[in-house]
């Protein structure tokens, strides 16, 4: 056996753990750009973050990006970090905003633009030089972008999203503190808890799939089953905030070693190209997307996999009750039911066409993702799940 694992070296996990925000930024300097959706004026953890660096006499400065982040939003913040000086770099928000940040204190190092060290539709340069130090602080329990080593940006002329990679953007601290998810809206929880529980469930079944990815895939899954629809349905639920956090973190644990598969293969043209929620994309194409691979490994025999597939289903029942083959179609129905519990909307809604599928299977095909799907899926598999998504 041999595998890889990649660490962030510190977590900060708890509730109230955001107050320190200010003495471990200190410790890199005195100059912070912070980096999430919003101002100080308009966002109030934001505000409270700028307090407390003020309080550890950090003077910052906020970068704000719209939505999902761009070459021009990354390239953008690294001019203004030039300018300021900046000595750390502070991500605070969804999956966004985090990977904008880590981009940021990649790119500052290293020199150029984002679109030089991005895959697939960029210049795929190697990342030489440790990034920037910089602080991960996650608002909404998804990505697991506090723990990964890959940033997502968009690159609009291209239609594409597609990850800087390296352990040396790695975070140098992540900060969880379930109480800054206490506000979050249901529709996001749901989006955000689904990508989570994805994330989870495609590292496990990785053709990358390791020991210590495993664990933390199991882990994500279990809480996430048992504690998604309580936190959609009672925000202030802190315990399943909690419990949502964690399994967002060991998503992104589980995915920066194993890698992911067709869902997020997917998920890099169709984020190009709809303004749809990357966690929506995600919830809407995972239920199919385990039915196109159980169809696909039943008629190879693929026993091994197959198995990972009947985990899956008692993890996310909390059950150890069914066989085998009745455990794999649970968990598939147990999937596609809590899509619909969340009340998730189809692609359709976002503008997705009939006309678009083939176009956007042969993007998908050339995602990075793509290589760890447990099996290789057809252009009719593909587009399969695509016309299942639409609704």
């Amino acid at each position: 056996m041999k595998f890889e694992h990649y660490a962030v070296p510190r977590i900060v996990f708890g509730a109230g753990r955001f107050a320190d925000l200010g003495a471990l930024a200190a410790q890199w300097g005195g100059r912070a750009l912070i980096v999430s959706h919003g101002s100080a004026s308009s966002a109030p953890s934001i505000g409270r973050l700028v307090e407390l660096l003020s309080a550890s006499r950090v003077a910052s400065q906020v970068h704000a990006i719209g939505g999902e982040p761009e070459v021009n939003d990354v390239d953008a913040g690294v001019a203004l970090a030039r300018t300021s000086q900046a000595e750390v770099v502070i991500g605070l928000g969804g999956g966004s905003a985090i990977d904008a940040a880590k981009a940021i204190a990649g790119v500052l190092t290293n020199g150029g633009s984002a679109l030089d060290y991005m895959e697939v539709v960029g210049r795929g340069r190697t990342i030489r030089v440790p990034a920037l130090p910089w602080i991960a602080v996650p608002v909404t329990a998804g990505t697991g972008a506090e723990a990964t080593r890959n940033a997502v940006i968009g690159c609009r002329e291209k239609h594409f999203k597609a990850s800087l990679r390296s352990e040396l953007l790695l975070a140098r601290v992540a900060v969880i503190d379930p109480e800054l998810g206490v506000a979050v809206r249901p529709d996001v929880t749901a989006r955000c808890g689904m990508d989570a529980l994805t994330q989870c469930l495609e590292a496990l079944v990785s053709r990358n799939a390791q020991p210590l990815a495993d664990q933390a895939a199991r882990e994500g899954l279990r809480r996430a089953g048992r504690s998604l629809r309580r936190a959609f349905a009672n925000g202030g639920d802190l315990d399943a905030r909690g419990e949502m956090a964690l399994a967002a973190l060991c998503g992104g644990i589980a995915l920066t070693n194993a890698g992911l598969g067709a869902v997020h293969g997917f998920a890099a043209p169709l984020g190009a190209q709809l303004a749809a929620p990357h966690g929506t994309v995600c919830a809407v194409l995972l239920p199919h997307v385990m039915e196109a691979n159980v169809k696909a490994l039943r008629a190879r025999g693929a026993r091994e996999t197959l198995l990972r597939y009947a985990e899956i289903g008692r993890l996310l029942a909390d059950s150890d009750d069914a066989g085998d083959e009745r455990a794999i179609d649970a968990g598939i129905d147990g999937v596609r039911d809590l899509v619909r519990d969340l009340r998730i909307p189809g692609l359709r809604r976002y503008g997705l066409r009939e006309s678009d599928i083939p176009t956007l299977v042969e993007r998908a095909k050339k995602a990075s993702s793509m290589r760890h799907n447990p099996v290789e899926l057809d252009d009719d598999a593909l587009g399969a799940i695509l016309r299942a998504a639409l609704y």
